[in-house]
Order: C-alpha cells, then structure tokens, then sequence
C-alpha cells in the first residue's frame, strides 16, 4: 500500500477482532516507525505505553466510558510524552552531528524551552500528534486497523500507566484487525473551504 492510499483508506474503526493478537515483531515494527516521528530539536519527547495486559486493559477501559476497542482491539498505546525531556542530557539528541551542529543546537535547546511551561507543553501535544498519525498510517500498512482517542478520563489512565509527574498523556490509539467497515465518511468539508491561499 502506497502512502497516499493508506491516507485516503484509514479510518478510526471501533469494531475489533479480540481474539487476534500482534506478534512481538509486529509491535516493535510499528512502534519503531512511531519513533520516526519527527520532533523539534530532535529531542523525542514522546513515550508510548503499549498496553497489553488484559487486567491493564480493563482498567483502563473502565476509565474510557467502556468503549470495546480498549480490550478487543490487539493492541493498546497510550501515546504521553516527557516534558522535560529537553533538559535530560540534550546532547545525546546531536550526538552524530557534525561538531559545529552540536555547538550550535545543544545550547538552543534550553534557551528555547527554558522558563516556557506553554511552550513545553505544546511540544508535547505536537510531537505525539505526528507520532500518532505515523503509528495510524503505518498500522494501516500492516494491514491493521486504528482508532485514535481521546474519550477517556486523563487523571484516572495517567494512575493507572503510573505515569510520572514530569509526562502528559496526549492520546491513545487503539489498533488491531477491525471487523466491521467504517460508516461512510459523514461530512468532508469543501476543499475552498479549508483551503486559503496566502491569507484570510
């Protein structure tokens, strides 16, 4: 399958096949294109729990309003993100670049982010955002199916991944082998509507 054609074809799909499982290869395979993802200043702030514990699962489906993707689909990630990760050894991010390169970008990093809580925080959301849409796009070449999401409840997910004081939680993603077609899309917008060139 060719980008273009995962692009048009995705879809969040909600009906999944519970009793097929990822292989190990299968899950890093994917999660391993997640980490292609790119993010500013190189620092790979994202995180992804994949989670695959039935009795993890439940919980979590608990604090999601009981939606079944969370337990039936074969695979659960919930996509969080370092907030600090910008301060925690910055220069292993340019450790290949040429020396010059280093120079330059290992001290930019804490320039930008430092005293910038906002500016920290966004980066996360953007930064899981193109991860999250590389995770979906790649599921689909594997010949899976993905939901992403965002129905559930924050603080209750985040105790139970134990999340650390210094992460987010963006979103999750739920992939697996779907069973049932997506509806038709119900609305696309109009290209000139979404479309402006050069201003408002």
């Amino acid at each position: 399958m060719n980008t273009l054609e995962a692009i048009n074809t995705r879809r969040a799909i909600k009906h999944y096949d519970p009793a097929h499982r990822m292989t190990e290869a299968e899950i890093r395979q994917l999660l391993e294109a997640a980490m292609q993802a790119p993010t500013a200043f190189n620092i790979q702030n994202w995180r992804f729990v994949a989670v695959t514990d039935p009795e993890v699962r439940k919980q979590i489906r608990a604090a999601a309003w009981d939606q079944a993707q969370v337990t039936d689909a074969s695979l659960l990630i919930v996509l969080c993100a370092d907030k600090d990760s910008w301060k925690k050894d910055p220069a292993r991010y340019w450790k290949n670049a040429p020396q010059p390169v280093q120079d330059f970008l290992v001290p930019a990093i804490g320039q930008y982010y430092g005293g910038r809580e906002q500016v920290q925080h966004d980066e996360c959301m953007r930064s899981c955002g193109l991860a999250g849409m590389t995770i979906m796009l790649a599921a689909k070449e594997m010949g899976y199916d993905s939901c992403p999401m965002d129905g559930f409840d924050f603080d209750a997910v985040g105790k139970i991944i134990k999340l650390p004081e210094d992460h987010v939680i963006s979103f999750m993603i739920a992939v697996g082998k779907g069973t049932q077609p997506a509806w038709p899309k119900p609305g696309q917008l109009a290209f000139e509507e979404v479309v402006i060139r050069d201003h408002f």
